[in-house]
């Protein structure tokens, strides 16, 4: 089975991660189990011992055919993001010749060139897109079947080198939950590296510090027609609260390095109201400072209402895996080989997000990420070039290789 085979089979199976299940259910969705499954019994029929726990993890072993070499993990999560439908898809394959690509027969959605200029990059190759009813799901189903490709690869050719390889497929990742039950020292692996990453060549080992607020809002309810003095409603004490926050300091209006506050899902009315964000920055010091003041501004607000009527919250997610990767530059230094030796040019950039990878290297698994080859990831312009796809199996092979003496 090709990698692009693998793809497609994959991103028919529906495994949108649930961010409203309660922490006692895990995976937040019990569909993501039908495809960890699914890969569990892929896995064995190549040979390899693997497992699935209690939780839905599914791991397996690669054993070594080079004595000495460090055990590499090579790590992808399942789950689709929640912010678009993963139900249903429908994956196609277009040359793309230019100009915009258009999604479905109406033109209603499509990927406009305008907004997308790396498209140019791409012209004369084959694309795989939806029909823009939901998310293609490249993030991660592209890294799991390139892990997979991979095994198949090493499985059928023993000449080619490598240590001990184990292999992990998570549930959750896009809730930042995909490790919360990780052993990471069960998992074994000295190094290892999430393939979760975007267009073709890109590393990354600098992440967000990452923190989710909470805001509860509790309004008094009143006939309008009565509710001078007495109305205190929800949504007006969340429009104040949300307007003061820095407007230059939110998604659209930030790139590179630059932190924001961004407000995720908002759900209520008059009586309450319930808001949830996530706080973003590469700096330590500066996301603790974005924490302190959501913290300040919603007590703030909550006076100017009289008091007692908001209750915010701050939860750490994940640090900055920097300062851990950067410990072992072997780690950056060989994916950059390995794609140079396979023809592509390598990007070390700063994610703008996360990944499992983050909290595995604090917790003692040093992870950086390496490109899948998407693009528009979280949406319905969210596409994967054929080519990326074969490119980056060859770099995981290439990769393995190189720890193993190649």
């Amino acid at each position: 089975m090709t990698v692009i085979d693998r793809f497609l089979n994959y991103v028919r199976i529906p495994t949108p991660s649930d961010p409203h299940a309660g922490e006692e259910t895990y995976p937040s969705n019990p569909e993501e189990l039908v495809l960890l499954s699914t890969l569990k019994a892929e896995l064995e029929a190549l040979g390899l011992t693997a497992e699935m726990d209690e939780y839905g993890y599914v791991t397996a072993t690669l054993p070594a055919n080079v004595e000495g070499a460090p055990t590499l993990g090579l790590i992808a999560h399942v789950d689709t993001s929640p912010a678009v439908s993963g139900r249903g898809v429908q994956p196609r394959i277009i040359r793309y010749t230019g100009g915009d690509v258009l999604l479905d027969e109406r033109g209603q959605y499509r990927i406009a060139e305008a907004e997308n200029p790396e498209l140019a990059r791409y012209v004369g190759e084959e694309l795989i897109v939806t029909d823009g009813s939901t998310l293609l799901g490249a993030d991660d189903k592209a890294g799991v079947a390139e892990i997979m490709a991979t095994l198949d690869r090493l499985v059928s050719d023993p000449a080619l080198p490598h240590g001990k390889i184990r292999v992990a497929f998570t549930p959750d990742e896009e809730i930042g939950r995909g490790t919360d039950f990780f052993n990471v020292k069960a998992f074994g692996a000295d190094f290892g590296y999430t393939v979760d990453g975007g267009e073709l060549g890109e590393i990354e080992y600098e992440n967000f510090n990452a923190a989710a607020g909470e805001l509860v809002i509790e309004g008094v309810s009143v006939h309008p027609g009565s509710a001078k003095g007495k109305m205190k409603n929800a949504v007006d004490i969340f429009a104040d609260f949300h307007a003061g926050l820095p407007r230059a300091e939110r998604p659209d209006a930030t790139e590179g390095y630059e932190g924001f506050y961004m407000v995720d899902e908002v759900s209520g009315g008059v009586e309450a109201l319930r808001a949830s964000y996530i706080i973003r920055d590469h700096d330590r010091e500066k996301v603790e400072k974005k924490k302190e003041f959501f913290l300040a501004l919603a007590k703030q607000i909550d006076e100017a209402w009289g008091g007692g009527c908001i209750t915010a919250t701050v939860k750490d997610s994940y640090y900055n895996m920097a300062e851990i990767v950067a410990r072992h530059p072997h780690l950056i230094e060989n994916a950059k080989a390995a794609m140079q030796a396979c023809g592509v040019t390598p990007k070390v950039i700063p994610i703008r997000g996360g990944t499992d990878g983050a909290r595995l290297s604090y917790e003692g698994l040093p992870c950086p990420n390496l490109s899948t080859g998407g693009l528009n990831f979280h949406g319905r312009q969210e596409y994967i070039p054929v080519k990326s796809l074969k490119t980056m199996v060859d770099v995981l092979v290439k990769l393995v290789g190189l720890y193993a003496g190649a």
